[in-house]
């Protein structure tokens, strides 16, 4: 094995194993840490944590856990996954899990880098851009779980971990003197680095440096760069075929309330039966699942159906003064049954939009492992998911803020 990856949650994971697979990688996507599992065929290998927004003591240990289960599985080189727009709050938990793999590994100076010029991100001087804007100038600033207020990076981290936290200008990579910088910070006791990098040029240069040291972090597009200085040069995608999606039903389930995610609901509403689910006074979730069903029962086999609890930021916080205990959750949970409810029989094609949303979905269909196929939007890809005997349910697990417009349209052109 090359490469042993931990992602902080289901959707950055997807994405992630999508990257490798697209450098030539022959990729798995674990969801946890398995028992048992044959690698002998296998270059990557990504295991799917729904570590992002719990307790950063718990979301340490989870990490590190499975960092061991991958150095028993003879690997090492290991990464460290997370968002491209570093969605973290001054806990954590970015810099705990970062510093307690760090710890593990008996590394420091540990590069973090969350540019993916392909979806907008770029990092400059240490500071985070979603397009032209600064991070908290963007869309980010009103994320529902973790606003993002800051976009110096250095700054971020540094409230998030016990070490010191320094930083590898554009210059000095392009310049060819990461190793020399590396070793400089290195010999300051700097626990991590926030890298720039503002193309995929720079990714590819830092990447070089980081296929040589045991530990790196950073969203999908260093992973790219660390997968292409591992892959042979003529590596082509390894990529699963997808297999034939047949007269099985079709659904896109949506929880990210993402500006992203709202666009391709609003557009993907005008075309397939659409089901907006909602909380009202006095209804519990129970209730909101079985009228959710009874719409189901009603609709035709030959339309995707489009499920969704996206709403926008203002509606969000009335939800949260409605429901003190959890809106979040409890759309999370609804969203599952209605997964469960739709393919628990095997077959199909699902789309989830969301990384809470595909933790749940993916936990309570029972979902272990899954298969790259092909990718739909730069960091979304289709999935194989094998399920005992039955056929295969089609995946696509969309991060909220991933995706054009029309996503969710151009998605079954792929079928």
């Amino acid at each position: 094995m090359r490469l042993g990856c931990i992602a902080d949650d289901f959707t950055g994971a997807t994405d992630l194993a999508n990257e490798l697979a697209s450098r030539g990688l022959r990729t798995s996507l674990l969801f946890g840490i398995p028992a048992d599992l044959d690698l002998a065929e296998i270059d990557a290998v990504v295991i799917a944590l729904k570590s992002r927004s719990i307790a950063p003591d718990a979301a340490a240990e989870q990490s590190v856990a499975a960092l061991r289960w991958l150095k028993q599985a003879g690997c090492e080189r290991f990464y460290f996954k997370y968002c491209s727009t570093f969605d973290s709050t001054d806990a954590g938990n970015i810099g705990p899990v970062l510093e307690a793999m760090a710890a593990d590994l008996g590394v420091e100076a540990v590069i973090a880098c969350p540019a993916f010029p392909a979806t907008g991100r770029t990092v400059y001087q240490g500071h985070l851009f979603v397009g032209d804007r600064l991070l908290n100038e963007s869309t980010m600033r009103d994320h529902p779980l973790n606003p993002m207020l800051d976009a110096d990076l250095v700054r971020v981290l540094q409230r998030q971990t016990r070490g010191a936290v320094g930083l590898l200008p554009r210059e000095i990579l392009a310049a060819g003197a990461a190793a020399e910088a590396m070793a400089e910070h290195r010999g300051a006791g700097m626990i991590a680095v926030i890298a720039d990098a503002i193309c995929d040029q720079d990714l590819a240069l830092l990447g070089q440096y980081c296929a040589g040291v045991p530990l790196a972090s950073g969203a999908s597009g260093l992973a790219s760069g660390i997968a292409r200085a591992l892959a042979p040069p003529d590596a082509c995608r390894a990529s699963a075929p997808l297999p034939e999606a047949g007269a099985s039903r079709r659904a896109i389930l949506a929880g990210s309330c993402s500006a992203a995610t709202r666009r391709q609901v609003e557009l993907a509403a005008e075309r397939y039966p659409s089901l907006r689910l909602s909380l009202r006074a006095g209804e519990t979730p129970q209730q909101v699942v079985a009228g959710a069903k009874d719409w189901i029962d009603k609709q035709a086999l030959d339309r995707p159906l489009l499920i969704y609890s996206t709403v926008t930021p203002d509606m969000v916080e009335a939800q949260r003064r409605a429901w003190p205990d959890g809106a979040s959750a409890a759309f999370e949970a609804i969203l599952a049954e209605m997964a469960a409810y739709l393919f628990e029989d095997g077959g199909g094609a699902l789309i989830v939009a969301g990384g809470e949303t595909s933790g749940a979905v993916v936990s309570r269909l029972g979902l272990g492992r899954i298969d790259i196929g092909p990718e739909i939007d730069p960091g979304v890809p289709w999935t194989i998911a094998a399920r005992g005997e039955g056929p295969p349910l089609l995946l696509t697990l969309k991060s909220g803020n991933f995706g054009s417009d029309d996503f969710f349209l151009k998605a079954w052109e792929h079928l």
